[in-house]
């Protein structure tokens, strides 16, 4: 009996990503099966997530959503469209992960794991941008932004390179994130 466990972390930790930035994960996953990096395979049903186009169109819409996030009410507009795109995104990237299943089980698994997953990150990531903005007048979102940017590499790398770390990884970043909430939150508090 194949294990399950592993392809589960890998896709949780790039279903995570998925919800900062929607095109990062994938476009890192199809390198690497690109590349046989970190012993990467993806699914037969997937493998155009490693073709010379798809990997284009990806870097090229990398690129766009980083570039994007940074400008006021543009990323906002990003948000409202994420909350669609990024649960599937994260069911793509989790399916994927399940490269030695069923493309049925694989298609399943991505849906039950990945969009969940991405859009509980994703709103994380809007609430924290809501606060942020209404805190800051939007000054603070293109910091925060960057953060989220790396957020998303080190997450996609990391679920690659040890899956098994995504939990707690997945700990610390929602932790850190409700610090960060609770931060800004009180930060806007009138003062007795």
């Amino acid at each position: 009996m194949e294990t399950w466990i592993l392809p589960a972390l890998l896709g949780v930790g790039l279903a995570a990503a998925t919800g900062f930035r929607t095109f990062l994960p994938l476009l890192g996953l199809g390198l690497a099966a690109k590349f046989q990096l970190f012993g990467m395979q993806l699914a037969d049903a997937m493998s155009w997530l490693d073709s010379t186009p798809a990997l284009i169109a990806l870097g090229l819409a990398t690129v766009i959503e980083l570039a994007a996030d940074k400008i006021p009410a543009v990323d906002h507009a990003l948000s409202a469209v994420g909350t669609i795109i990024r649960p599937i995104a994260g069911a793509v990237a989790a399916g994927a992960a399940f490269s030695n299943f069923d493309p049925m089980v694989a298609a399943i698994a991505g849906l039950i794991i990945g969009a969940p997953t991405a859009l509980a990150f994703h709103a994380a990531q809007a609430g924290t941008r809501v606060v942020s903005t209404s805190t800051t007048l939007g000054l603070a979102n293109p910091f925060i932004s960057v953060g989220e940017d790396i957020a998303a590499i080190f997450t996609t790398l990391l679920a690659m390179l040890a899956p098994v770390l995504i939990p707690l990884l997945l700990a610390v970043m929602l932790l850190a994130l409700w610090s960060l909430w609770r931060f800004v939150r009180r930060g806007r508090q009138p003062t007795a």
